[in-house]
């Protein structure tokens, strides 16, 4: 919840150029939704892409004061939604059913989603971090087609190494998306866990992205706070491979 209309589109123009030549991977950001229009309208025909941050569980209009489809997502130029947060969890108290629920609206609506999980300080410390990402996991894909596996991207989010000091090893990192790889697999298909594209969102910043991406079952990032700026959510993008 940071920028205006103005300051969005100002960071959105600002981070343009300075991302024109990475062909190397997606680029996409997820601003505040009064201003997804207006950056997604300037942005058509660049190599940036407009995410929301979050939809409804409803796939039909109705009397849902204050929610969003996902097909108004679309309708206004955005390709992906995030669902699952780690803050949407924490503080919103959404559930894995709710996180399912958004899962299939987005894709209904034909975005490609970013499905978020990932434990808490206290389970990591229990020993129970593996059931609790297995579960969210499991639980937030229920239902897919085969078809849809190709628009799912899976989001890694350690919520005790956002904003608390603590940051997750790229060791660690690795360890958990390769186990995340293979719940998948074993879910689906072995060629479904390969093709799947795993982010890491823990604090994720301009000198720690190259040993995340050195990781082998790392493909990109969910960058929080380093994406407000344009030059630092640039740097991360362009790191030196």
């Amino acid at each position: 919840m940071y920028k205006t209309v103005g300051e969005s589109l100002d960071t959105a123009l600002a981070l343009k150029p300075l991302v024109a030549n990475a062909n190397h991977c997606d680029v996409v950001i997820a601003p505040v939704f009064t201003a997804l229009k207006t950056v997604a309208d300037r942005l058509e025909g660049s190599n940036v892409r407009v995410a929301g941050q979050d939809c409804s569980t409803e796939i039909k209009e109705g009397a849902h004061t204050g929610e969003v489809l996902a097909s108004m997502l679309r309708d206004v130029g955005v390709r992906y939604v995030i669902v699952g947060h780690s803050e949407r969890r924490q503080f919103y108290c959404e559930t894995d059913v709710q996180v399912n629920r958004k899962t299939h609206a987005g894709l209904a609506a034909g975005l490609t989603v970013i499905m978020c999980v990932g434990e808490t300080l206290e389970q990591r410390e229990q020993g129970s971090a593996q059931t609790v990402v297995s579960q969210q996991l499991t639980a937030g894909l229920s239902g897919l087609t085969a078809s849809d596996l190709d628009r799912i991207i899976v989001a890694y989010e350690p919520v005790w190494a956002i904003g608390t000091g603590r940051t997750a090893t790229p060791e660690q990192a690795q360890e958990m998306h390769a186990f995340i790889r293979r719940v998948f697999a074993e879910r689906h298909t072995k060629q479904a866990g390969e093709a799947l594209r795993i982010l890491y969102g823990g604090s994720v910043k301009p000198d720690n992205i190259v040993g995340l991406m050195s990781q082998a079952d790392i493909d990109g990032a969910l960058v929080g706070g380093a994406s407000l700026k344009a030059d630092s959510f640039a740097e991360i993008v362009n790191y030196k491979r």
